[in-house]
């Protein structure tokens, strides 16, 4: 008795899935930013991104962010002292 009700079922469920068609709009590409990435550095003390070219304190330590050489990071250089 069970048997032609899961029939019914498998047939309906196939055809529910036959009928439906695929999107042709394409899905929208996260990794497109309107701007370019900019160097930054990590600061875990204050728990916040520092843009190339600010200064601050970790550590106690007079820190400045600095582009690396390829231009595509940032990184942590000792603070240059005035004369």
């Amino acid at each position: 008795m069970i048997k032609p009700f899961a029939v019914i079922g498998i047939a309906a469920l196939a055809a529910g899935c036959a009928s439906q068609t695929p999107s042709s709009t394409p899905a929208p590409a996260a990794a497109k930013t309107a701007a370019a990435k900019v160097p930054q550095c990590y600061s875990g003390d204050a728990g916040r991104f520092y843009n190339v070219g600010e200064k601050t304190t970790l550590a106690g330590l007079e820190v400045a962010c600095t582009a690396t050489s390829d231009g595509k990071n940032g990184q942590w250089m000792s603070a240059k002292h005035a004369k």
